[in-house]
């Protein structure tokens, strides 16, 4: 059996954001092949450089299809799989309504392996390598989506969801169980092959205080975690946070004043904020994730890409399923732009991939290892094409570059554009 394997095809590799550099298309290199080893690229290049130096290679030939980054989707609740797009409600009502009676079921072993897995399944279906999800109360919703995981080889960032109050009795836990539940499920699963355990208080208007002093103790005691929960997302969550909160600064305090702000803390939404908090988010190098389709599908705003972008903010991308009202992440780069279109300022084609790809990587804190095609990283990759459907492929045609054949893909793709799926180097789709 061959150990080498060259894939060939259009490869995009970022040198830099396409935020900063001279222009968009400056920060994208392109290569004709990439090889892979042992779940690492080990090479890319020109195919004639990648054949003579790997001569027992296997080669697959992609013709004029891109091959690029797997996707990374940096805020997702999987326990919401079986109720995305369900209608009429905003964020409070949502979990009232949809959300809270689904995670109930997930107490159930059986029940939360059997949506792990569809959820892995569909997500890698749309070109999707890793996720960082929040799960439910229940240690046995961790449980399924990190075996799920494991079984694929696939690299992702959970956490069980900690809510002491303002939720029905069969999903609250209390400070205590909260910190020793969330710390066995991290001496058990942290760092084991390619998991990383990620704190999760659902948001300050479910934990008392004294949950969230002891979340902020739990993730002192373990810096290498990361800590993820939602911030601004809609204006009456806001002020049901001060009503909660009367002697906090603002929303962001709720967190900050228990120790829950700092580089690895990952805060989901963040469309509605005051100065002080995104001076502070930008101090402590904290991350952002814009959910474009959530955050329309359920009418809360319209993120500040550029400005936040303009102030050095750490930003990614998420579908926030099932919220979102889609598993893709095209669809949520074709959100994205339509969000940055109604507030003035339209993205690239190369913004869109990075964001969706590398940024949403360093946001958790994984910039090494995934998000990126370049020598050492991981081999999570996918095969796009470009024509996957008719109104797709007649507008690729007339394209006078790559950026404008790549765009109607972003904007109209879904899985039928995903050629293939990489997760480690092993074909997953």
């Amino acid at each position: 059996m061959k150990q080498d394997l060259i894939l060939l095809g259009r490869v995009l590799s970022f040198s830099a954001s396409p935020f900063d550099a001279a222009g968009p298309e400056a920060a994208v290199e392109q290569h004709e092949a990439i090889a892979l080893r042992g779940g690492k690229i080990v090479a890319l290049g020109s195919r004639a450089a990648l054949t003579k130096a790997l001569p027992e290679a296997e080669i697959v030939d992609h013709g004029n299809k891109l091959i690029i980054p797997g996707f990374v989707d940096a805020h997702v609740h999987y326990p919401q799989t079986a109720i995305i797009a369900s209608w009429g409600k905003r964020l409070i009502d949502w979990l009232n309504t949809y959300t809270f009676p689904e995670e109930m079921r997930f107490g159930d072993a059986g029940y939360a392996a059997e949506i792990a897995a569809r959820y892995l399944d569909l997500t890698t279906a749309c070109g999707t390598t890793t996720v960082a999800s929040y799960c439910t109360i229940h240690p046995e919703s961790v449980e399924a989506l990190f075996q799920a995981a494991q079984a694929r080889g696939q690299r992702v960032v959970a956490g069980k969801t900690c809510m002491d109050r303002n939720a029905p009795e069969g999903l609250r836990d209390t400070p205590q169980s909260a910190h020793d539940d969330s710390a066995a499920l991290i001496q058990r699963w942290h760092g084991v092959d390619r998991i990383t355990y990620a704190i999760t208080p659902r948001f300050s208007p479910t934990s008392t205080p004294e949950q969230l002093d002891a979340l902020g103790a739990l993730w002192a005691a373990h810096p290498t975690c990361l800590m993820q929960t939602h911030l601004s997302e809609q204006l009456d969550e806001i002020e049901w946070v001060r009503s909660l909160y009367p002697e906090a600064r603002d929303y962001l305090d709720t967190y900050e004043r228990f120790g829950l702000l700092g580089e690895g803390a990952i805060f989901g939404h963040a469309i509605h904020m005051e100065p002080r908090e995104r001076d502070r988010l930008r101090e402590t190098r904290a991350s952002l994730i814009h959910c474009p389709t959530s955050n329309t599908f359920i009418g809360s705003g319209l993120f500040d890409m550029q400005g936040l972008i303009h102030e050095g903010q750490r930003i990614g991308l998420a579908t926030d399923t099932g919220g979102g009202s889609s598993f893709s992440m095209l669809r949520t780069m074709a959100a994205a732009y339509e969000v940055a279109q109604l507030r003035g300022t339209p993205l690239h084609a190369a913004q869109l991939l990075w964001l969706a790809t590398q940024g949403s990587a360093t946001a958790l804190g994984l910039r090494d290892k995934v998000g990126n095609l370049a020598v050492g990283m991981e081999a999570d990759l996918l095969v796009l094409n470009l024509a996957s459907t008719p109104a797709i492929a007649q507008r690729a045609n007339r394209a006078t570059d790559l950026w404008e054949a790549l765009f109607p893909t972003l904007m109209m793709g879904d899985d039928r554009a995903i050629s293939e799926v990489r997760i480690n180097g092993r074909k997953a789709h």
